[in-house]
């Protein structure tokens, strides 16, 4: 209502201000003479008067000049009778010629009606638009505790079989949707009807997919909502909307309710920041109340989802409430095939085309991610002007994704090409002829996000465990840029800064967290979660300063053997080094199979790292 209200007065100044613009150009029409009785007399006795119209108690009179002018007679006196109790000429008023006009009735009434019912009217509508507003206050006020409930429509209804991968996941789900289907044969056994069930999973893993693929195949009614709606300033709101959200889903049982980021309300209590009555936890309190409220027979399934499982309050996750934890892990090599079949529906894709491929060089993407990529890849397309969605466009997206949109627009001299193309060739270089390290699958010199080029390693089949032989041949490629740049040159540049970081943070790992070093199988240091920030921000030194020169010296041990491999290879291998970044500077781009194609007259074979 406040909405219309502003309109109408945005309308009424608008006019205002046309109205000013136009009377400041257009002239107004010369206003008629105004006379007297006395005057009308002397001027019809003078033989200037033309003609003399009555309306009601009206006069309007035309010149023999040709200028009109108006008066008024007395009310209840006719006009001849008026005239010639002031002395008018009988022969000079036989010149004038007279008219009378009748009024008509609406202009009588509105003459009536107008000057007595306008201000009613007027004040009628201003106290109308103040109860109006008052009643929506009213009402907001009642409705600020009620809480944001979606219920899905189901116009683009998901089933299991939209859902690639994540078969274990499904298979857990498949009760639950079998018990909202058939609960009597779970309920005549005297099964426990779960009540909440935790997707967990990283970002983009499909949980919110999955959850609405459990309502799809149930057909019940699906509420959902984020935990963060459940939460105001104002204590006390977020306990009334989640009374609100559960009630609303027990009165349309058998029913799910999906709260969305959870752990936005769940986190740990007792933090030592907030104090009891912390809205956040009264959140909280309220959602363990519910869930312990629900009767045995309550047919009405909560689920949940979060990406960080670590920081719940355990009262959150004791048996009656989520005590069933799905596990939604990213998603494997064929996995990621599917996905990519199921959002490549409704693109045009060129027959020869491989997924296969793509999810190859994909490893560690989400199921949002390898959206995005075909989508980028459609992008790529319709910009160049094609019609069907290649291999290269695809492959260009999954780089896109992983490190940005290239940067060919970059003008760098021709010496610092010359420095980049030797640094990524040393990349390239140790990986190729470096035991137990990844195939390469692309160098370029080409700049995408901050990276002036880069070296593409990735795997050939999904690893979930890695050896200490593997973390030794990436910290022999990570040292490659920087070790060619230094044999060539003799001199290093600030290319390498990147590399350099991530090595030695994967050396330390190697020594504090994964116990590969020579000081044993001990780890270092203890971790303390956050849980307000659900991030790592301390670290508790658990180990003495004797100790600590240790681990520094041994980090400093595996940059130097990597510095010592990659130094090995790069002397070795000299002739390939150039040939490499020869190549690369004119090219600026190869794929691994010119790569590799490149090293056969060198017959570069692996060694140990």
């Amino acid at each position: 209502m406040s909405n219309l209200v502003k309109n109408i007065l945005w309308g009424i100044l608008t006019l205002v201000i046309i109205s000013l613009v136009f009377s400041a150009f257009v002239a107004p029409p010369p206003a008629p003479t105004t006379l007297s009785l006395n005057q009308l007399v002397d001027k019809i006795n003078a033989g200037q008067v033309k003609s003399v119209t009555v309306n009601g108690n009206d006069l309007a009179i035309t010149l023999t000049d040709g200028s009109t002018a108006v008066s008024k007679k007395e009310a209840e006196t006719g006009i001849a009778e008026t005239l010639k109790s002031l002395g008018v000429d009988p022969k000079a008023m036989q010149t004038v010629n007279l008219a009378v006009q009748d009024q008509s009735g609406w202009e009588f009434w509105a003459n009536l009606l107008i000057p007595t019912l306008l201000p009613l009217i007027a004040i009628g509508i201003f106290f109308w638009l103040m109860f109006r507003q008052a009643k929506t206050g009213a009402n907001q006020a009642f409705s600020f505790g009620r809480s944001n409930l979606k219920l899905s429509t189901f116009k683009d209804k998901v089933m299991f079989k939209d859902v690639a991968g994540l078969k274990e996941a499904k298979e857990e789900l498949i009760e639950v949707v079998d018990f909202l289907k058939n609960p009597k044969k779970f309920l005549d056994l005297g099964a426990r009807i779960p009540r909440g069930i935790l997707l967990m999973g990283p970002p983009g893993t499909g949980k919110t997919l999955v959850a609405r693929a459990v309502a799809g195949e149930s057909g019940v009614p699906f509420f959902y909502i984020s935990a963060s709606e459940f939460v105001e300033m104002f204590v006390g709101v977020g306990a009334s909307r989640t009374r609100d959200a559960f009630m609303t889903a027990k009165r349309a049982a058998p029913a799910i309710l999906f709260i969305d980021e959870i752990d936005a309300v769940g986190r740990q209590r007792g933090a030592g920041l907030g104090g009891g009555n912390d809205e956040r936890e009264q959140t909280l309190n309220q959602i363990l109340v519910e869930m312990d409220g629900f009767d045995r027979d309550t047919r009405v399934i909560v689920l949940a989802a979060t990406n960080r499982p670590d920081i719940l309050d355990p009262a959150l996750l004791r048996p009656g409430r989520f005590d069933r934890r799905v596990i939604l892990d990213l998603p494997d090599l064929n996995d990621r095939e599917a996905i990519l079949k199921i959002h490549a529906e409704g693109k045009i894709l060129a027959k020869n085309i491989d997924l296969r491929k793509v999810a190859v060089r994909t490893p560690g993407f989400s199921g949002a991610d390898l959206a995005n990529l075909m989508n980028e890849g459609a992008i790529i397309t319709a910009r160049r002007g094609k019609k069907l969605i290649g291999q290269e466009e695809l492959f260009e997206a999954a780089e896109k994704v992983i490190l940005g949109p290239e940067r060919k627009s970059r003008v760098i001299s021709q010496k610092e090409k010359e420095i980049t193309a030797y640094h990524e060739g040393g990349h390239a270089l140790v990986a190729a002829a470096v035991k137990d390290a990844d195939p390469v699958q692309k160098v370029s010199i080409i700049s995408r996000g901050f990276a002036g080029g880069y070296t593409m390693k990735l795997p050939t089949e999904d690893q979930h465990l890695k050896t200490r032989n593997q973390f030794l041949a990436d910290l022999a490629m990570m040292l490659g840029g920087y070790t060619s740049e230094k044999l060539t040159f003799g001199d290093v540049s600030t290319g390498a800064s990147n590399d350099l970081k991530e090595a030695s943070s994967l050396a330390r790992r190697l020594v504090m967290k994964y116990g590969m070093s020579e000081l044993g199988p001990t780890t270092f240091g203890k971790t303390e979660d956050m849980v307000f920030l659900g991030r790592e921000i301390t670290t508790e030194k658990n180990y003495s300063e004797k100790m600590a020169a240790e681990i520094d010296e041994q980090v400093r041990k595996f940059i130097a053997h990597a510095y010592e491999t990659a130094e090995r290879i790069l002397k070795t291998h000299k002739p390939a080094l150039k040939k490499v970044a020869d190549t690369l500077m004119e090219k600026e781009t190869l794929e691994g199979d010119e790569f590799y194609g490149l090293l056969l007259p060198y017959k570069i074979k692996p060694v140990a790292g």
